[in-house]
């Protein structure tokens, strides 16, 4: 399983460049199987800064790792990528026949 974390935004204050928010994504992909999270992680200043111009993904990444619990946040990717390879809940309704067919004809 392949699983990537990124970072699709940041929140930062324009007076000093302080980053308040980072919106991050988790995708975990198996083979034909993918599920993705979006969240975001708040942030207050610390006793190290890091100018905004100087940030690197890697580094705001590895923030919203210390923040959350990484190794969780994959496991239960993992778990979701399982339940769709060996899916135990079904969908549907026995009164309403299902299409065999492109064109929608049975």
């Amino acid at each position: 399983m392949n699983i990537t974390w990124k970072i699709a935004q940041l929140d930062h204050q324009i007076i000093d460049g302080l980053v308040i928010t980072a919106h991050y994504r988790v995708d975990a992909v198996d083979g034909d199987y993918s599920v993705g999270i979006y969240g975001t992680v708040g942030f207050e200043r610390g006793d190290t800064f890091t100018t905004y111009e100087s940030l690197t993904e890697s580094q705001v990444i590895a923030w919203v790792k210390e923040k959350l619990d990484a190794e969780a946040v994959e496991a239960n990717l993992a778990k979701q990528i399982e339940a769709k390879k060996n899916p135990v809940i079904s969908i549907g309704m026995p009164w309403v026949m299902r299409c065999s067919g492109v064109d929608g004809k049975r």
